[in-house]
This record gives C-alpha cells, sequence and structure tokens, in this order.
C-alpha cells in the first residue's frame, strides 16, 4: 500500500478587522502568496485545487512576498523571524533570520532578488535591511516612532525604499546600505496602511485609514498630489500598482475596490463587495494585489477570508473563492452520480462544500453556525451537522442550502451520526437525542457519564464516554435507547467511533493514539493493532468494503489500516499542521481526503490497498 499527496485545497488568508493583509502575486502572474495560520500558501490563480504549502515557520505567519525573479519567497511570523525559500517546491529553505522582536507586517525585495527589507512591530527598532542569501545587515530602517505597517523598494537604481507607520509619516531611504534619507509627514492624518513604487520607478503611492491616496516622486520622495479625495468612505487598506505604471487599484473598509488613473487622477473603475445595502463587515477589502499576467487581473481579499477575482472592463467579479481561514474541525464526504462532495467545517462555524474534482468551494446558503463546527453526518441527499452554538442544522446537497430554522439541542454536542435511514443520533454533554431525518426529536435518553463521541448503524448506537468505555445501546421505537453492552479494552477517554458500511464493524479511537476494532453483535476484539498514533484519535472513516479505515490524528499523521493485515499500515506524515480533524474516503475509494488544524483540505492518492 502505498499514500502520496495528489492536491491541496488552499486555506484563505488570514485576516483581522482594521489592519491591511498582504498579498503577493508572482512576476508571471500565474500564482499568489499568502500567510493562513503557521503556514504560507502559493495558489494558482487559474487552477483552485493547485496550491502548494509552506510549513516550516513555527508560530502563526503574517506576510509571504515573491521575489522579482520568482524563484524565492519571503516570509514572516508574529516572532520577527522571516524565512527565504524556494517557491518551486515550497520545501527549500535557504536561510531564517530573526528581524525584530514582534510581528513582521511586510517584507519588500529589491529589483536583484537580493537584498529584502522586512518591517513590523518592534521594541528596539521597527525593521532591518539584509541581504536575502546570509542574513547580512545591508542598512538601517529609522525615522518611526510607531508599528512601521508597510515597506516598498524602487525596483531600479539608484535604490529607494519607502516606509509607512502608524505615526502618520512615510519616510524615504536612499540605498544601498539603505539609510534614513527625508520625512513626509502631515499629509495623512491617521495611520497610513500601505505603500508601493510603481514598476517604471517613476511614482511612490501611500494610502491610508485616513481614505487619502497621496502620490510621491519615485526617486526624490518629493510629495505630489493626493487623488481622490472624499471617494472612498472607510480606511484603505491596500494599494497595488498595474505594470503599465499607469493606473493603480485600492481597497477600503467601504467594501470598494478602486481603479485610478495616476496622471489625472480618475477613478477609472470601482467594484462594489456584497449586496447593496448589507452593513455585514466581512465584505471589508483588506488586501489587495495587480498581477502582473497576460490577463492582468486585479485579486482583492475580503475580512471574511474570499478571494475576489476581477478584470477591468468587467462589472463583476470574474470569481470567488471561498474556504476556512480558521483550524478545520469536522468533514464529511459523500459520492453520487454527480462527483464527490465534501463538506468541511471550522472553528469559527463556516461550512464549505467542495467540488472534489475541481477544488472550488461554496459556502452554503442560509444561516450557518455561529461557533465551532464539532461534526457532520449525512444521509439521503442531506448532511447534519452540531455546532457549539448548541444547534443542529441540515444541509441539502443538491441545492447546498441550510433547510428551514436550526434545531436546537438541550446542551452543548460532543458528536453526530447518521443512519442508512435517515436516523440521527446526537451525543449531548449528559444524554444522547434520537432525532429523524427532519430534525425532529423521537427521544432524548440521560446518560451518567459525559459522552465524548457517537456512531450509529441499524438499531445499535454506540457512545463514548469519559471514563473509557464505548456504550452500546439497542434503538427502539420512538427513540428509546436500551444498554446492551459496555466494551471496557481502552485505557484513555474514547475520542472518536465509525461503523462499517454495512455495520460488521466499530472501530474506536482514543486519546491516547490506540484504535481497537470491534466485532458488531459479538463486541470480540477484531484486531487491537491500529496503534501508530502517538497523540488523540481525531477521526475514523471505513471504505465502502469495509476492510480498510483511514484515521487522522492529533499528532498531524494520517494513516490508512488494513483489517486483513493489521500490521500493514501506511502513513502520511505531517498532513496537516496542528492536527487532523477530519478524514475520509472518496472516489471509489482510490483516494482519500483529509482537513485539519492548518484549514487545508488535501486530497490523497491511494495504491495497491491490500
Amino acid at each position: 500500500m502505498s499514500i502520496e499527496l495528489d492536491k491541496i485545497f488552499a486555506a484563505s488568508p488570514a485576516t483581522t478587522r482594521g489592519q491591511p493583509t498582504q498579498l503577493s502575486a508572482d512576476p508571471k502572474g500565474e500564482q499568489i502568496a499568502f500567510a493562513s495560520g503557521k503556514s504560507i500558501f502559493l495558489r494558482s490563480l487559474t487552477n483552485p485545487s493547485s496550491s502548494k504549502q509552506y510549513t516550516s515557520h513555527t508560530t502563526t505567519t503574517t506576510v509571504a512576498k515573491f521575489s522579482p525573479s520568482g524563484f524565492y519567497v519571503a516570509s514572516g511570523d508574529i516572532s520577527g523571524k522571516i524565512r527565504v525559500w524556494d517557491s518551486v517546491e515550497a520545501v527549500n529553505t535557504k536561510g531564517e533570520y530573526p528581524i525584530i522582536s514582534g510581528r513582521i507586517t511586510d517584507i519588500a525585495w529589491d529589483g536583484d532578488s537580493q537584498r529584502v527589507i522586512a518591517v513590523g512591530d518592534g521594541r528596539e527598532r521597527f525593521g532591518h535591511c539584509i541581504t536575502a542569501d546570509s542574513g547580512n545587515s545591508v542598512g538601517e530602517v529609522s525615522g518611526h516612532s510607531k508599528v512601521i505597517n508597510a515597506v516598498a523598494i524602487r525596483q531600479q537604481r539608484p535604490l529607494r525604499a519607502a516606509t509607512v507607520s502608524d505615526d502618520g509619516s512615510m519616510c524615504f531611504l536612499h540605498g544601498a546600505p539603505f539609510k534614513f534619507n527625508s520625512k513626509a509627514t502631515g499629509l495623512h492624518k491617521g495611520f497610513v496602511q500601505g505603500t508601493e513604487f510603481s514598476p517604471d520607478g517613476s511614482w511612490l503611492v501611500t494610502v491610508g485609514s485616513d481614505k487619502r491616496i497621496q502620490i510621491y516622486d519615485g526617486k526624490t520622495g518629493e510629495p505630489l498630489k493626493a487623488v481622490g479625495e472624499g471617494v472612498h468612505t472607510g480606511s484603505i487598506l491596500g494599494v497595488s500598482w498595474n505594470k503599465d505604471s499607469k493606473r493603480f487599484v485600492t481597497a477600503s473598509a467601504d467594501k470598494t475596490v478602486r481603479v485610478w488613473d495616476v496622471q489625472s487622477g480618475e477613478n477609472v473603475a470601482t467594484w462594489k463587495i456584497g449586496e447593496e445595502g448589507s452593513s455585514n463587515p466581512q465584505d471589508q477589502q483588506v488586501g489587495v494585489v495587480w498581477t502582473r499576467g497576460p490577463q492582468e487581473i486585479i485579486v482583492s481579499l475580503s475580512l471574511s477570508g474570499d478571494l475576489n477575482y476581477f478584470t477591468v472592463g468587467s462589472s463583476t467579479p470574474q470569481a470567488v473563492i471561498e474556504g476556512h481561514n480558521k483550524s478545520v474541525t469536522a468533514l464529511s464526504a459523500t459520492s453520487n452520480r454527480n462527483g464527490t462532495k465534501v463538506t468541511t467545517g471550522s472553528f469559527d462555524g463556516k461550512v464549505v462544500a467542495w467540488d472534489i474534482g475541481t477544488g472550488v468551494g461554496k459556502a452554503p446558503e442560509g444561516e450557518a453556525h455561529s461557533n465551532q463546527v464539532v461534526q457532520f453526518a449525512s444521509a439521503g441527499g442531506r448532511v447534519y451537522s452540531v455546532g457549539w452554538d448548541d444547534t443542529l442544522r441540515i444541509i441539502d446537497e443538491a441545492t447546498n442550502l441550510f433547510l428551514a430554522s436550526p434545531v436546537k439541542l438541550s446542551s452543548q454536542p460532543k458528536g453526530i451520526s447518521a443512519s442508512s435511514d435517515g436516523t440521527i443520533a446526537v451525543a449531548l454533554n449528559s444524554s444522547i437525542a434520537i432525532y429523524d431525518s427532519d430534525g425532529k426529536l423521537l427521544g432524548e435518553t440521560p446518560v451518567s457519564y459525559t459522552p465524548t463521541t457517537i456512531a450509529i448503524s441499524g438499531s445499535y448506537v454506540a457512545v463514548g464516554a469519559d471514563n473509557n468505555t464505548v456504550q452500546v445501546y439497542n434503538l427502539g421505537s420512538g427513540g428509546n435507547l436500551s444498554p446492551t453492552e459496555k466494551l471496557t479494552n481502552s485505557t484513555t477517554a474514547i475520542s472518536t467511533l465509525s461503523f462499517s458500511p454495512e455495520g460488521k464493524y466499530l472501530a474506536a479511537g482514543n486519546s491516547s493514539g490506540k484504535i481497537v476494532v470491534y466485532t458488531t453483535g459479538s463486541w470480540e476484539v477484531a484486531t487491537d493493532r491500529w496503534s501508530s498514533h502517538t497523540a488523540r484519535v481525531l477521526s475514523i472513516a471505513w471504505n465502502k468494503a469495509g476492510t480498510h479505515a483511514v484515521s487522522g490524528g492529533l499528532d498531524t499523521n494520517v494513516f490508512v489500516w488494513s483489517l486483513a493485515k493489521p500490521g500493514s499500515r501506511v502513513k502520511a506524515a505531517n498532513a496537516h499542521k496542528d492536527g487532523v480533524y477530519g478524514v475520509a474516503f472518496v472516489e471509489g475509494d482510490e483516494k482519500v481526503v483529509s482537513s485539519g488544524g492548518d484549514a487545508a483540505v488535501k486530497v490523497w492518492n491511494l495504491k495497491n490497498l491490500q
């Protein structure tokens, strides 16, 4: 047996309200780079399922920038370190360099792809200039009294750099080595959030929370004019130039993306995100990049994490790329003649339905969970979810809609499972609730232990308990549960349960990483040798034949197990940073899909199952 990565459906960029989020495009305009969680993602603009993930940062990442050559990426994190790495494989790290003692907010490369300036929120200093290959100092960043929000380097000689800060000023640096030359104050009346030199080096632009767009001479740093006064009605958080150096684009918290002509100062194109009259703050635009490929796509970032693709001349977005930017805590997969659908839910309550073939994700319409999604169950063309907002919600797969109003639960849910006939079992804090396929409560049975997880198959309901046991019940008419068996093989709390499709076996994973498989009915141990996880087992799923299972754990690994050969297993190591929360067989059991703490969804190819 073997398992290898097929494709990555990237996480969405991490965003913070009122703060700019940096996006970067490669020189060919084929990929964009952004930070999410502890990872950096390089995402194809044309193929949503084609992404690379760089995972060598050990703390939360904040920014990633392509070098002008396109062969390297420099990325920073909240610890004040930047890493320079190869963009082709997104694996080989060229160097790790400490810059400041706080969060890195922005990074800029010089035109030769040799020097890097990184800035942020430090204590002794707010930024530094280094060589990308060795980390040697090539100048200093000075002149600011508060956090620096953005930096830009002129790509032509003589080298110039600009930094903008919460202190309302723009500092102009001469290089190399870079040193302070002049400071523009009094133009912006608040935080300055973004800056960028035009590709030909003639112009410099700064934007800020005061809604001002200021143009400077790119060679001298001399302020020339302000454009678009009174047009944006919210903080401007991002700016990017077109490759012809004649136009630039701004992104604002007023939910608009605007294109400007630098000579005339005219607003030549505008897109508004979200429905007219909507006050949803998730539509605020917090970042933008104008790619330099043949299509010249403008990519803007909503506060929700959605990426919006625009082209000048079209009044509507070319595409809206949805996904998660918080840990994906639940996953469900279903197959029918229209293909395989994977549904994922995250820590913030967001639900996304994915098309495995294309890699396109779409959030179901309707009222979603307002807190962590705990688990999914699917039956009869519907997906059932429970969340920490103490509700049960139903999604219709065909229309991708949340149905009716949510079902209020009596306490916090611990798990959900559905039988083939549509009976729904929900484990609550001190009881087990049984619902029909429309969410109508059939019965609720109080229990003396605290449930941790649940699984249902036919008339059997298995409940994991915090007292290290699996409690097995028989489901009678009217949703009544009668105890039939207590399984006591585990030495730690049961963390996940899964019946095989025909109900012949029950797999029970515990918090120490061990999985025990029982034969249903006799409740004898079929195997207890599935024990390679080194931390809590978070998810188990069976193939259709009930001969193999896949599991994901807090140890970040995915394992595929064989019932016939318990010692024969394959491992996808470090599948998801911070744990694998969901796994499932898809595509006729030839692939496995997984999700986890890195907010990404990954598809794996399986070969030679035995």
